[in-house]
């Protein structure tokens, strides 16, 4: 039998939707009082109270000082979301690095740690098992802040089959159709999403960057691959199938290298953190090498005026704007955003990707879009993960009103 539909929203759902709508209302103005609430919302002053008053029973809200709305009348008290109760975990898979990030509800960074570790032809299962004693550590550090995690999300690289849960195709890590929701290894005990990390790294630059106000941009994260996370009109792009963005194997060089998806000539074969690196003449890694530190030297003989280091960042720059060119043809941003390894590589790999912009390079646009520099550099994607999960609770503070609020909470 379906639903009539005219048939009325019951008012469990009812409650629940009004539950968001003042969460993300406190979020948003806080500190707020109850009349401001009932102002924004539409609501009355009673479903304001009643609906704070449930928010503040599952930890997500409290209220505090006096607050002056107006120049006249008595102030009213303050709510604002907890910073001490619900919390949000972002976990990053990525070539040579297992990254953490715990964001409380406020959105401030109360845990972050970073494992360094070369996953090249490593077992998906015990990457995946190394993620998962990552995240009890991190579920473990903020409890003892008195933190509750709500939820995590997972950042994988390459082509992420986001509705089953699979791992299509990551070249760089030899991973193809690798299950990862309910995968042996990977028992995280909290509900979980996941998603592709030049995703969440275009979400970290958006909520946590300068993203918001950047209007439609692209943010192109670099490191051992190249993936780029589109931003229209607030919200990510991902095509048909979750797959959008793959900016790295658009063909730079028809004749150039192979790469590992099997292809030749791809971008990342030219531009990506391992292919700038061989062609500066450094080593790409070493067995105890944290993933910043090649890049760190790249950046000293950069500074040092050593040629060859400057040739294979103009050349990488120049290989990059190009592709950029036909990224602005095809969906025209306003801006475009320089993250991951690009970042610290900025004041020598920008000029080169400029001058392709300005020079046309076949674009048709009149005027290149400026090119912007991310203050995240690589932790873009797991703090946008962090991020995702506190955007859920807030989104649906329902979920939590069952659970057993965090000490000193009640």
């Amino acid at each position: 039998m379906t639903k009539s539909a005219n048939a009325p929203v019951r008012h469990a759902t009812m409650r629940e939707r009004n539950l968001a709508v003042v969460l993300e209302h406190i979020a948003r103005h806080q500190p707020v009082t109850r009349a401001r609430l009932a102002e924004l919302t539409g609501f009355t002053k009673t479903t304001v109270s009643n609906l704070v008053a449930l928010l503040e029973g599952a930890g997500l809200v409290r209220g505090g000082a006096p607050v002056h709305e107006g120049e006249r009348g008595r102030p009213g008290v303050g709510v604002s979301v907890r910073g001490d109760g619900a919390a949000g975990l972002g976990l990053e898979v990525n070539v040579d690095y297992l990254a953490a990030c715990v964001l409380d509800l406020g959105k401030r960074v109360r845990y972050r740690h970073v494992i360094s570790s070369d996953h090249r032809g490593r077992a998906p299962g015990a990457v995946l098992a190394a993620l998962s004693a990552l995240a009890a550590e991190a579920v473990a550090a903020v409890a003892a802040q008195g933190l509750s995690v709500a939820g995590a999300a997972v950042a994988l690289p390459g082509l992420l089959d986001r509705e089953d849960g699979v791992v299509r195709h990551a070249p760089n890590l030899g991973w193809t159709d690798v299950p990862v929701t309910g995968a042996p290894g990977l028992d995280l005990a909290l509900p979980t999403e996941y998603d592709n990390e030049a995703n969440l790294a275009a979400l970290g630059e958006l909520w946590f960057g300068g993203g918001a106000g950047l209007g439609d941009f692209v943010h192109v994260s670099g490191e051992i691959g190249i993936g780029a996370g589109i931003v229209v009109d607030g919200r990510v792009f991902r095509g048909a199938h979750g797959f959008a963005g793959e900016l790295g194997h658009l063909v730079a060089e028809p004749s150039g290298p192979p790469c590992s998806c099997g292809g030749r000539g791809c971008l990342e074969q030219i531009a990506g953190q391992e292919a700038i690196l061989r062609a500066a003449g450094l080593p790409v890694t070493g067995p105890d090498t944290a993933p910043d530190d090649p890049v760190r030297a790249l950046v000293g003989r950069l500074d040092a005026g050593d040629p060859a280091a400057r040739d294979a960042v103009d050349r990488a720059g120049r290989a990059l704007g190009g592709a950029l060119a036909s990224v602005v043809n095809l969906i025209d941003p306003d801006t475009v955003v320089l993250g991951g390894v690009f970042s610290p590589l900025a004041g020598w790999i920008r000029p080169p990707i400029e001058a392709v912009l300005a020079g046309g390079s076949g674009s048709l646009r009149r005027g290149a879009p400026p090119v912007e520099v991310s203050g995240l550099a690589e932790g873009a994607a797991v703090l946008g993960a962090a991020g995702l999960v506190i955007e859920r609770v807030i989104a649906g503070p329902a979920l939590l009103l069952q659970r057993e609020p965090p000490a000193g909470a009640r």
